[in-house]
């Protein structure tokens, strides 16, 4: 099973299609059976798409219809056009620089069975950018959720009650489970967010028999700004100790191009999906 996670940061790059070509391409060569997105935006004045361009997504509720420039819409088309047919949910959490729909995506080689919407934050006005969900699929009876949490000393929204909050949840799942994203808590800091998680959790990138620095933040970035080292704070864990035979940073400039503020992470297991 190959599994990719990242934080897309879309419509906010420059050059922004091309950097969604190039990730549409990284996709098409290396075949991820779940990808977990962050950042996934779509402009709140753009025209509602046809319904017919959305035979392959599965929704997670009507609040938010999905829009023509949704990135996630845009990367599936794009990765169709390949010949690759993901399936795909998208549920924003927040406005995004004033003027986008925010939030995260799933895609999946296999069928979505299940599609699970909750929120980690106690804020829940759409107008505040603290305000985050949880998106999770099932999919051939194992549980892919895509998450981007805060930071450990927010004073409003810590990532302690916000983990807390998603914690319960999947709890009272069954089976296998990934969580995927930006966690917005750096492995290197002690007693923090890493450790809280990990205590619980298997880091699939500690499990990896090959494996890279990790790093998935270069230099200072929105929510980051006065960062000038490399930063691993982009994960994919799992609730049981699956055999993990790589796991390595990608779209670093290295492996494929840079898109993103943040570089990906893509894990390959020996556990079937």
């Amino acid at each position: 099973m190959k599994l990719l996670t990242l934080n897309t940061h879309s419509w906010m790059e420059e050059e922004a299609l091309e950097k969604l070509t190039f990730l549409c391409e990284a996709i098409a060569a290396q075949q991820f059976d779940v990808i977990a997105l962050q950042e996934v935006n779509q402009s709140i004045a753009a025209p509602l798409v046809e319904q017919s361009r959305l035979l392959s997504f599965e929704e997670a509720n009507k609040e938010h219809p999905i829009k023509e420039d949704n990135f996630a819409l845009l990367l599936q088309e794009k990765l169709r056009e390949k010949g690759i047919s993901y399936y795909w949910t998208w549920e924003p959490s927040h406005v995004g620089y004033d003027r986008y729909d925010e939030g995260l995506a799933l895609l999946s080689l296999n069928p979505i069975e299940e599609v699970s919407s909750f929120f980690v934050s106690e804020n829940k006005s759409y107008d505040n950018y603290k305000s985050r969900k949880a998106l999770g699929i099932k999919s051939k009876g194992h549980w892919y959720f895509s998450l981007h949490l805060g930071w450990w000393q927010d004073e409003e929204e810590p990532f302690s009650s916000q983990w807390e909050k998603a914690q319960k949840v999947f709890e009272s799942l069954s089976g296998s489970i990934f969580l995927m994203g930006d966690f917005n808590n750096p492995a290197d800091q002690k007693e923090e967010g890493y450790e809280r998680v990990s205590q619980q959790w298997f880091d699939t990138y500690m499990l990896a028999e090959e494996k890279d620095n990790g790093f998935t933040v270069a230099k200072a970035i929105d929510g980051w700004t006065d960062n000038q080292t490399g930063l691993r704070m982009d994960y994919i864990f799992s609730n049981h100790p699956v055999p993990v035979i790589s796991s390595k940073v990608i779209f670093n400039g290295h492996h494929y191009p840079v898109v993103s503020d943040h570089f990906g992470v893509a894990v390959e297991t020996n556990e079937a999906c």
